[in-house]
């Protein structure tokens, strides 16, 4: 028993030391560097409460770059749930090649967070690029997707929601477990298709849509590569996320200190939204068995 033990201590030795090294050290190192004036040169110079303050109270960057990584939030998580949604009820039918289909729909989740689909969206999207030569063939001019801060938000958003892959595998499994004689029985009694959505599938899905609301809120909290590629937070900061500001203060100006107390910003203002959302689940996630009226 005594050997058992042993090996499986062995066994989870890798993830218990990858864990403490690359998790959990730098989770509290991180929460001591943000009462810290910190450059990686010098020894960090224990400031209090001197970092948090000054982002409180005197940063209008970071209120700028907070509304507008809300907004980002607000705006792709519902459009990114919605299309995955409803890309994974058409591809729940049976048709032809529905495999095909599938694998072609899912590429965008595994190449979408890329570098090289970064640089290309921003070509898609350049001046002379390939969405204003298609608006030019249906008579259109040209539109300055990077020069207007609404475009260039709307801009990110779309690569954001093109990534649409991995919820929507998660919400074709779902609707492949629903039993399909809750189907028959709505139809007998003459129940359409949008009535059997709404009443029958959709209540049905909110467990997966509530896994996907907070896995999909957290991605797009932490979203880096696509404004910093594309739009580098312009122009006059309307794609300066979060996390761009974290990467400028830290890897620009060597601010280790004020960087970390963003951060840590960041993860509060992430764990407050999740909490919000696990107690708002009990008015409208519905588990097998619940009895509710």
């Amino acid at each position: 028993m005594k050997g058992q033990r042993f090996l499986g201590l062995g066994y989870l030795g890798p993830y218990i030391i990858g864990l403490l090294v690359f998790t959990a050290i730098p989770f509290f190192g991180s929460l001591y560097l943000s009462f810290t004036k910190y450059d990686l040169m010098s020894s960090p110079d224990w400031t209090g409460l001197a970092n948090y303050e000054r982002l409180f109270t005197r940063d209008r960057t970071f209120f700028k770059s907070l509304n507008v990584t809300l907004l980002y939030v607000l705006l792709t998580v519902p459009l990114k749930l919605a299309f995955a949604l409803f890309i994974a009820t058409v591809l729940n039918y049976r048709l032809q090649f529905i495999g095909l289909f599938r694998t072609a729909f899912y590429v965008p989740s595994i190449l979408g967070g890329s570098i090289a689909i970064a640089v290309l969206w921003r070509y898609m999207f350049a001046t002379e690029g390939l969405v204003n030569m298609a608006l030019a063939t249906i008579g259109l001019g040209p539109i300055d997707w990077f020069g207007d801060p609404t475009n260039a938000l709307l801009t990110i958003t779309l690569l954001r929601c093109w990534q649409f892959g991995s919820a929507m595998v998660i919400f074709l499994a779902a609707l492949q477990s629903i039993d399909k004689s809750l189907y028959e029985a709505a139809a007998i009694d003459g129940a359409g298709k949008v009535r059997i959505f709404f009443f029958i599938t959709l209540p049905l899905l909110t467990p997966v849509i509530f896994f996907n609301l907070i896995m999909q809120m957290v991605q797009a909290f932490q979203e880096f590569n696509g404004p910093y590629i594309i739009t580098q937070g312009g122009p006059l900061k309307a794609t300066y996320l979060l996390p761009l500001y974290i990467y400028e203060e830290a890897f620009k100006k060597f601010n280790m200190g004020y960087a970390s107390a963003i951060a840590w910003v960041l993860f509060t203002i992430i764990t407050v939204l999740t909490l919000i959302a696990f107690w708002s689940s009990k008015k409208w996630v519905y588990y097998a068995g619940d009895k509710r009226s």
